[in-house]
């Protein structure tokens, strides 16, 4: 049997197979390193029954292609929290990965809208959502931050495509400008009134999208809920903080839980099967953490079911 081969039976194993019996193994000594360096191109079926393209030299394609979905954790809360008629607000939405769950879990009634700045990403984004049929999301190609102008945009690792950032790298694979506007600005007053969700994934750019949002607040239902990714070296490099940005959401009446988001791909199989629930936050993230920003006050969030 060619190496590629037992990579494609190993593969079928991890993502198909019951139980997680060996898993782990499988994906951290071989699978993983094997998928990034010789890169299979192919369509796979997402575990939310979306068919999309992966390319594996991407870490998110890459996790998606063996275990049919990317952050299980963050999965896991979107399906427990998400329901019909909702709308769904997802800021960095990247090639959708939520935005797809969240179609299906909002329904015909319900909304998502997806707004991802990059211009490819945001084709493969719309070309993902006409090709699953979801045509309750409305994409917008923009950047979120505290006022409308351009801005550029950095990818460094182009074996991490979802790590575009506004804060220049010391090594610039590729650089681009984007057109900025306040979240506020970007989202319709019907869509905010029934906002159950907004996921802000901005990579350094999250203290700004929040001044974005602070004239909106008020128009979000009480159980609206955020789930923020939280970059303190990209904040500090830019004179922010992820201090600020808890201490700003408490004083709107939010409060901190830590989602736990490990990129580990040993981890997943696990994770898959016992999803975590988001636990409060007590001390100040000091790297990067998966933060939700909740009115519920409560010691872990639980079911919303």
């Amino acid at each position: 049997m060619s190496v590629s081969a037992l990579a494609r039976t190993l593969r079928a194993y991890v993502r198909y197979a019951p139980g997680t019996v060996g898993k782990a193994r499988l994906v951290g000594s071989f699978l993983d390193e094997h998928l990034r360096t010789r890169p299979v191109r192919t369509t796979v079926r997402l575990r939310s029954g979306d068919v999309v393209t992966v390319t594996t030299s991407d870490v998110i394609q890459r996790y998606q292609y063996l275990f049919g979905e990317w952050e299980p954790n963050l999965i896991s809360f979107l399906r427990d929290r998400l329901r019909p008629g909702d709308t769904f607000i997802d800021v960095g939405a990247h090639r959708g990965a939520f935005s797809l769950l969240a179609s299906h879990a909002v329904g015909p009634h319900g909304r998502v809208v997806a707004i991802e700045p990059s211009p490819q990403f945001h084709d493969d984004l719309t070309a993902a959502a006409t090709a699953n049929h979801c045509t309750n999301i409305r994409a917008v190609r923009s950047a979120v931050s505290d006022a409308h102008g351009t801005l550029t945009l950095y990818l460094e690792d182009p074996a991490n495509l979802g790590h575009t950032t506004a804060v220049r790298p010391s090594h610039v694979h590729t650089a681009f400008d984007v057109p900025t506007a306040p979240l506020a600005d970007l989202i319709s007053g019907a869509e905010f009134a029934t906002t159950r969700i907004i996921k802000i994934d901005v990579e350094g750019a999250e203290a700004a999208a929040i001044r974005g949002l602070l004239p909106a607040l008020s128009q979000l239902r009480d159980d609206a809920e955020l789930v923020m990714e939280v970059t303190p070296r990209l904040l500090t490099k830019q004179g922010e903080s992820a201090a600020d940005i808890i201490d700003t959401l408490r004083g709107h009446g939010f409060h901190a839980y830590t989602l736990t988001n490990d990129y580990d791909p040993a981890s997943y199989p696990r994770t898959m099967r016992h999803p975590q629930p988001p636990i409060r936050c007590t001390t100040v993230p000091e790297e990067m953490t998966d933060l939700v920003f909740s009115r519920t006050d409560a010691d872990h969030l639980t079911s919303g079911r």
